[in-house]
Formats: structure tokens, sequence, C-alpha cells
């Protein structure tokens, strides 16, 4: 019932019903499936979903779909963590269908990315919270695409997770991100960050990398669970700036 409503029925060779203890079951599947469990990747978004992996001595996917937790998950110790299927492919492309560890030997180079903290007409700033982040509030923001200028990523990036136009961009800071562990997959960024304002009346539509948003004043926000980067930026926006005296001289 479930295939005919989802249209998954068709990419599904085997459905298993009633199965309260997966690790109890997966033995049987390998088997009635002549699946080999070194060429088998057995797909969760629970941690006893990776136990029952490890169970099989089948590979293990993690996504960040579930109840559980990115730590939670991350404790369960899944050979991979995706936010979604389509970066699994992606991965599986890449590697010519083998689940590869990401090289750690410096040929593959940083990321650059763009991230922008919003205004609103009342001074309010857009937060939004994500699993990528470990559940932590953040801002938007994604990687430049080639040939494509920090500006016009910025405002598409924005407008792809927010639904919101921006303007008035104004550069802050750049910032290093590397290994975090905050970030639910190993990765090294570069992260260019930015003010801009929302234009018109401000009506976010989030897609599917945030979870819920707030309009909070700028120290408002900073009583949030802030991801790293997002803290270090709000500090730096409301450091207090100095102020430059006039001078003057006496003619004697």
């Amino acid at each position: 019932m479930q295939c005919g409503v989802t249209g998954f029925g068709a990419y599904l060779d085997r459905p298993y019903t009633d199965v309260w203890d997966k690790r109890e079951k997966i033995h049987e599947i390998l088997a009635e499936n002549n699946l080999k469990p070194d060429e088998t990747l057995f797909i969760g978004d629970m941690e006893h979903d990776i136990a029952t992996a490890r169970h099989g001595g089948v590979h293990s996917c993690a996504v960040l779909t579930g109840y559980n937790t990115l730590a939670q998950l991350r404790a369960a110790k899944p050979d991979l963590i995706v936010e979604h299927l389509s970066e699994l492919r992606a991965i599986m492309e890449q590697n010519n269908l083998h689940l590869k560890p990401v090289a750690a030997d410096g040929s593959r180079p940083p990321l650059s990315t763009v991230g922008g903290l919003i205004y609103n007409a009342r001074g309010e700033v857009l937060m939004v919270r994500t699993h990528k982040w470990s559940n932590k509030w953040g801002i938007p923001g994604g990687k430049i695409k080639w040939g494509e200028t920090s500006g016009a990523a910025l405002k598409r990036e924005i407008l792809e997770e927010t639904n919101l136009k921006v303007k008035d961009i104004r550069f802050v800071l750049v910032q290093d991100c590397i290994h975090s562990k905050e970030f639910y997959r190993d990765a090294h960024f570069v992260l260019l960050n930015y003010t801009c304002r929302a234009t018109g009346k401000p009506d976010v539509k989030l897609n599917h990398e945030a979870q819920e948003f707030k309009w909070l004043k700028p120290a408002a926000a900073m009583k949030l669970k802030l991801n790293k980067p997002t803290k270090v930026l709000l500090e730096a926006v409301m450091k207090p700036k100095k102020a430059v005296g006039k001078g003057s001289a006496k003619r004697k």
C-alpha cells in the first residue's frame, strides 16, 4: 500500500515487513537474495540500522532524515553519513559504485562557500536550524559554482534555501572551517560571510536543508545554540565600531 502511494514500488525487489529486530533478519535477507556482504550497503536513519549492518558484515550508510541526531548516528560509527539519498548516489557514481573514505592526502581542494546574515526592516536577522550542523542554528548559504561570483552565489543560495531576495550585500569576514565536528561530514570550507537585507515583505519558505527559522534581534540570536562560524560572524557584526574623532589645531 505504501509503495502504491509513494511510487517506490518500481525500485523495490522484495519488501520485508513486521521485522522487530533487523539484526535477526539481516543474514536471512543476504542468503535469500544471494548478496555478498562486501558488495552490500545497508542504508538507514537510526542507530539500530548501523548496528544491523555491522551484525550482517555489510557496509553502512546513515541518512539525516530520521529521529536520531547527528551525534547519535556518529556514535554508531557508520561507514558514511549523507544528508539525503541523492548525495549518496553522487558519491557512489564518483567512486565507480565503491564506498570510499574521503581522501585526506590533499588531492581535493577546499570548498569555497558563501553565507549571509539577512536583516529585515525591523533590524532582525534570520536564523535557520539545520541537521547538517548538528541541529544548531546558523545562516543560509552554500557552495560557489564554477564561473559564479560570490555575490551571485549568495543571492542564489539564499533564494533556494529561504525564498528571499536580498540587496545591500556587504562583505564582513572570511573564516576557515576545517574538520568541524559540528558539520555532518568531514570537510574543509573557506567561508565568505556577508550581511544583506531582505527585499519587500519577507516570506520565508525553507527548502529541505533547514527545519526551522526565526527572526531575532542580533543580541537574542546570540543566545541560541549556534554553530561556531555563525557565532563568530554575529560577534563581528555586533562589535562596537570605533568612533573617528575630529582633531583641531591652534595657531600660535
